[in-house]
């Protein structure tokens, strides 16, 4: 099963998701055993295919390190934390983290968009 590690200790997902925000892009670190990658990433494609479905979801993309690192990293965006808390409280999403490989490690985290002038938009 997968551990939930957070990315802020002081702020872990499960607080996040008692906010309101839209919209709000999920950053999720994933570290893994080498000869589990293939399964983390299958495992993933099955948990992205269920959000696709869900109300609010509107992209995801993963990505893996560069060299002999297995660490992988993904983003979702979602029209607001409502929607990713459903999605992410849905039961057959919950069950279905059991079967990621027994040395995954994951980091959720929200975050939302800052303007900078001049440099991006919010």
């Amino acid at each position: 099963m997968t551990i939930l590690k957070p990315l802020d200790p002081s702020f872990p997902i499960d607080r996040q998701l008692g906010l309101d925000a839209s919209p709000v892009v999920l950053v999720n670190l994933f570290f893994v055993d080498g000869p589990n990658e293939q399964a983390l990433i299958d495992t993933w494609a099955e948990d992205a295919a269920f959000m696709k479905r869900q109300p609010g979801f509107i992209s995801t993309q993963l990505h893996r390190a560069i060299g002999d690192s297995p660490t992988y990293f993904n983003y979702a965006v979602w029209e607001s934390t409502d929607a990713f808390r459903a999605a992410f409280s849905h039961p057959e999403f919950r069950a279905k983290l059991s079967s990621y490989p027994a040395s995954t490690v994951a980091s959720p985290h929200l975050f939302q968009k800052v303007g900078v002038s001049g440099i991006c938009t919010a």
